[in-house]
């Protein structure tokens, strides 16, 4: 089994905390299972990365008119994904799921 054959974050193993990549190689087997939703839900820059990784090549053999600047929007794209999804990860671990479930059960009582 792959799973566990995987890298381990150098990042991670030092501080404790996740990386913005952590979970990419998790995604990567979900998605070749076919579990597209865990994919997403564990790394969700990895199928507009890939998407990116194919034009990029594709426009190496093809040279697309206006190729360079739409793998400059990808990358910018992909690197907004990355790092919103990563803030999103970290934000929810601190304030704790069941905290934020409280509070907008609290509001919702009052």
């Amino acid at each position: 089994e792959l799973h566990n054959h995987l890298l381990p974050c150098f990042f991670k193993q030092t501080t404790g905390i996740d990386c913005p990549g952590c979970g990419l190689q998790r995604a990567f087997l979900e998605l070749i299972n076919g579990n597209f939703i865990q994919s997403l839900e564990l790394f969700p820059a990895l199928i507009p990365l890939i998407f990116m990784f194919l034009f990029a090549f594709a426009h190496i053999l093809l040279n697309f008119r206006h190729g360079a600047k739409i793998i400059l929007y990808l990358f910018i794209s992909n690197l907004l994904i990355i790092h919103i999804a990563y803030f999103l990860k970290h934000f929810i671990e601190i304030k704790g799921v069941k905290t934020l479930l409280s509070q907008a059960q609290g509001l919702i009582n009052h």
